[in-house]
């Protein structure tokens, strides 16, 4: 019996999706063959993205994109801009359909007119990390082979020489791609199987892998999205009109999250608020009132620094929705601080989970069900298939431990150029292997490693976000991550690192005693150490195990 059996809200969920996705219901699901298999779809969607963005330019003259230096972007113009730079692209560099375009840069107005442009012309966006060194953009370019280099002056800096294909650098030339508002879209067939982007994986382990998604991919993300949030009104008897609130965009665009922002602007989610720079809890907070900012989405670390700034009393509570934040597991803690700080909030995070990989989503836990069990994310949103393998690729029994798989038509095309990576990824039958440890029970996912994070002592295996989340409840702690280190008989042994809050005090057999309350013995911090600097993380938040160097104290990552 799962811990959610009897729970009349599930039953209400999925009473819930059955009606909305219903025969002649604006979710309605039905197969198709896609990529030779057949997968369960939404028969109500858009075929590629030039189509959101066309139906975008009839949303009229109000903000869609603001940016930290208040320039502003509407649904008209941000049609026109991408029609310009189209244009552009292929009277000065002849893109075409397949060619692909390479960006690296900070995020600013420049890198979604190049998205839109690029994806009206059926050609290929090659999404590079702006973290990354000069000899990991020059990887990158040699790997993906790009028709056309974009790039900030920073990021080109970093290169040192010359990157061998044409490049334009942002500060000096891109605003002559703007200078043709009356030209047309481009009016390229558009297959949504056709491959649009290239997104790198984090890399947190190994050379960074570039997942090829297709329209049909970025569509059907934003479309679960969507669907997520109707589904949540059609419980209540809610319905919208118009464009969404005003909401924050911090995460990166070069990554997943920052697809979603972008992309769920022009399909009238709401006007996006984009901050520049390295991200800084004061500006975001002088943001919010300045435009009124709603709901603040972000990496739970982001959304930590706001909740802790002394600033954040200035926020009138009454103008904040919601919080979210993505790109690692929501922590019991973060509900807690979030809670204390806005009260009417506590009840108003959720939880998704996905991978680039599966194409952004896979399932989706509402509130109540997080507050039940933190682990939980949910069951499989519609056109979604879920299951449990051990190593061999054999489903498991309901209820037991193996590999999280995902399938849908929304799945990558496979990693750019690397097959071997293909072959433990991406599965026959267009199933993805995430690379989490988790299980199933009534229906519901539950999340419990990474399998390359698993730490095993003396033959027991110990999951790290246990631990994590129970030093993220202790008032004194601002971050946690925990790891395993080597022992000689027992093969390894946890070690939790931590950064207090300033003025905090806490000593490694009392961070024990607190583990202790909760947890098993075995699973308790053998060797605690405390760091003054933020853990290094990724651009989407999550900590970078392979950079904490845990045999140092001093060591750390610059950002």
């Amino acid at each position: 019996m799962g811990v959610f059996s009897d729970d009349e809200r599930l039953a209400a969920l999925v009473r819930a999706t059955e009606e909305l996705t219903a025969p002649g219901q604006p979710y309605e699901v039905r197969e198709e063959t896609v990529r030779g298999e057949r997968l369960s779809v939404f028969a109500n969607r858009h075929r590629s993205l030039r189509d959101i963005l066309i139906g975008a330019g009839e949303l009229g003259d109000g903000d869609a994109f603001v940016f930290g230096d208040g320039e502003r972007i509407s649904y008209r113009l941000i049609e026109r801009q991408a029609a310009s730079v189209a244009a552009a692209l292929v009277d000065r560099y002849g893109i075409g359909p397949g060619d692909r375009v390479a960006i690296c840069a900070a995020n600013c107005s420049a890198w979604i007119q190049l998205f839109w442009a690029v994806a009206s012309l059926d050609a290929v966006l090659v999404a590079m990390n702006g973290w990354w060194t000069g000899t990991e953009m020059r990887n990158a370019i040699e790997l993906t082979e790009p028709a056309l280099l974009v790039m900030d002056t920073k990021r080109h800096a970093r290169l040192e020489e010359d990157p061998g294909v044409p490049t334009l650098i942002i500060e000096d030339g891109f605003a002559s791609l703007l200078d043709d508002l009356d030209a047309p879209l481009p009016s390229t067939p558009i297959d949504e199987d056709d491959p649009f982007m290239l997104i790198f994986t984090s890399g947190t382990t190994g050379r960074p892998k570039a997942a090829v998604l297709s329209h049909r991919s970025v569509i059907g993300y934003l479309q679960l999205q969507q669907f997520i949030g109707a589904r949540g009104m059609h419980m209540v008897g809610y319905a919208r009109s118009g464009p969404g609130p005003v909401r924050l965009a911090p995460f990166p665009l070069f990554h997943v999250s920052g697809l979603s922002s972008n992309v769920s602007t022009l399909l009238g989610e709401g006007p996006t608020v984009w901050p520049l720079g390295r991200f800084d809890p004061e500006q975001v907070i002088e943001l919010t009132k300045r435009e009124g900012i709603a709901m603040w989405l972000g990496a739970e670390a982001q959304m930590r620094r706001l909740l802790e700034h002394p600033a954040v009393e200035t926020v009138d509570p009454s103008q904040l929705l919601s919080i979210g934040a993505g790109g690692a597991a929501t922590s019991p803690g973060f509900i807690a601080r979030t809670g204390e700080r806005f009260p009417h909030l506590k009840n108003s995070i959720s939880s998704g989970y996905g991978s680039t990989e599966v194409g952004g989503l896979s399932s989706w836990a509402p509130p109540w069900m997080l507050q039940v069990a933190p682990d939980c994310v949910g069951p499989a949103l519609p056109t979604i298939e879920l299951r449990i393998t051990d190593d061999d690729g054999t489903p498991v029994v309901e209820g037991e431990e193996g590999n999280v798989e995902s399938r849908s038509a929304y799945v990558m095309q496979g990693y750019w150029r690397n097959p071997e990576a293909d072959t433990t990824t991406l599965l026959p039958g267009l199933w993805v292997r995430t690379g989490d440890f988790g299980r199933l029970e009534d229906g519901l996912l539950f999340i419990h490693s990474r399998k390359r994070e698993l730490i095993i002592r003396g033959g027991e295996n110990i999951y790290p976000f246990e631990i994590e989340n129970r030093l993220a409840e202790h008032p004194d702690v601002t971050e946690a991550v925990a790891v395993g280190v080597d022992h000689d008989t027992l093969g390894q042994e946890v070690k939790a690192v931590i950064v207090l809050r300033a003025g905090s005090e806490l000593s490694p057999d009392e961070v024990r005693t607190w583990c202790a309350v909760t947890l098993s013995s075995y699973k308790v911090p053998t060797h605690v150490e405390f760091r003054a600097a933020p853990l290094p993380r990724n651009a989407t938040g999550k900590v970078m195990r392979h950079a904490l160097d845990v045999e140092a104290d001093t060591i750390f990552i610059e950002e």
